[in-house]
């Protein structure tokens, strides 16, 4: 099915009602991110093996966790990615949270455009269209027009957060979102971009 204006509802990202952002949440950032960079062991996302997320991540990154619940993925993981990974929009699967959050943790980041960016879909004819994941579907690929996936040329950028060391990012996550860029090499674990991912559902009254 081709894309079409109808294809995602528009909702402009508005700070303090769509998304939140505090800087210097931790009181100890670079003993967290030290020990972070610093972890004896990680899982390994795309290009290294067939995953959806891309880079290295690591459980644990600000406190101990019991295993995921209702299958949530990522929560308190530490992400660690290099400058070759290629931006995604995408949103957060409905069926595990609400909310997203992620917290930059690199002392100093090459680049302030690589924070997080929210996108809004581009059509065939240059329009644009929306940025939500309708509520009847648990993610974009389930969305008619967007079940082969999509890249950076059918989406414009509308919001970018920048990154900055020890900066709270907090967000609806049915907002198609993606980390605005990435950097540093794959050989050099310090240089890349570092951040914690968290994840929320929220509980019915």
């Amino acid at each position: 099915m081709p894309l079409r204006p109808d294809t995602l509802p528009y909702r402009k990202p508005e700070v303090s009602k769509h998304y939140w952002i505090k800087d210097n949440i931790l009181p100890n950032p670079f003993e967290v991110a030290e020990r972070c960079f610093n972890k004896p062991s990680w899982t390994l996302g795309s290009p290294l093996r067939r995953e959806a997320w891309p880079g290295i991540r690591a459980p644990e990154a600000l406190r101990s966790q019991q295993d995921p619940v209702g299958g949530v993925s990522g929560h308190n993981y530490v992400q660690i990615v290099a400058g070759d990974a290629v931006a995604r929009p995408h949103v957060d699967s409905s069926r595990l949270c609400d909310y997203a959050g992620v917290l930059y943790m690199h002392p100093y980041p090459p680049t302030k455009h690589a924070g997080t960016s929210f996108f809004r879909l581009k059509l065939p004819d240059g329009t644009l269209g929306g940025n939500i994941c309708p509520p009847s579907y648990e993610s974009l690929s389930q969305v008619p027009g967007l079940e082969k996936g999509s890249d950076l040329t059918m989406w414009e950028e509308d919001i970018e957060v920048p990154n900055a060391f020890n900066r709270l990012l907090v967000y609806k996550s049915d907002i198609v979102h993606s980390a605005t860029s990435y950097f540093g090499w794959q050989h050099d674990l310090g240089s890349q971009r570092i951040a914690v991912v968290f994840f929320w559902k929220t509980v019915p009254a």
